[in-house]
């Protein structure tokens, strides 16, 4: 194994991996509370795309510590992916055609 193999293999994939583990959870926990706040679908649908990428990450670790093969390792990242891209197609479209932005207090008054 030559030194560059070395370094990505045992210190820059690990690495990376905890990183993205962190940031994604910490979005996810950011997605959570404003779903508790806005209780509506296409919340709930947004967050559940960024859902998908604590999976890839938890499927990327799975790889790494060989729970995995590499062929099943890609196969589900890129079914994630197609996961949160028709999850957010949906709440786009979802949001777009039937929620409505709640009455401004000027509206209210005429």
């Amino acid at each position: 194994m030559s030194q560059g193999s070395t370094l990505i293999g045992d210190i820059a994939l690990p690495t990376v991996l905890a990183i993205t583990g962190i940031v994604s959870l910490i979005v996810l926990g950011l997605a959570v509370v404003a779903l508790t706040q806005r209780r509506s679908r296409s919340y709930l649908l947004i967050t559940m795309a960024l859902g998908t990428l604590a999976g890839r990450t938890l499927v990327g670790g799975l790889a790494m510590e060989g729970m995995v093969t590499v062929v099943f390792h890609h196969l589900l990242e890129h079914a994630l992916d197609g996961v949160m891209a028709i999850l957010l197609l949906a709440a786009v479209y979802y949001a777009r055609t039937t929620e409505r932005p709640n009455p401004t207090i000027n509206e209210q008054d005429s």
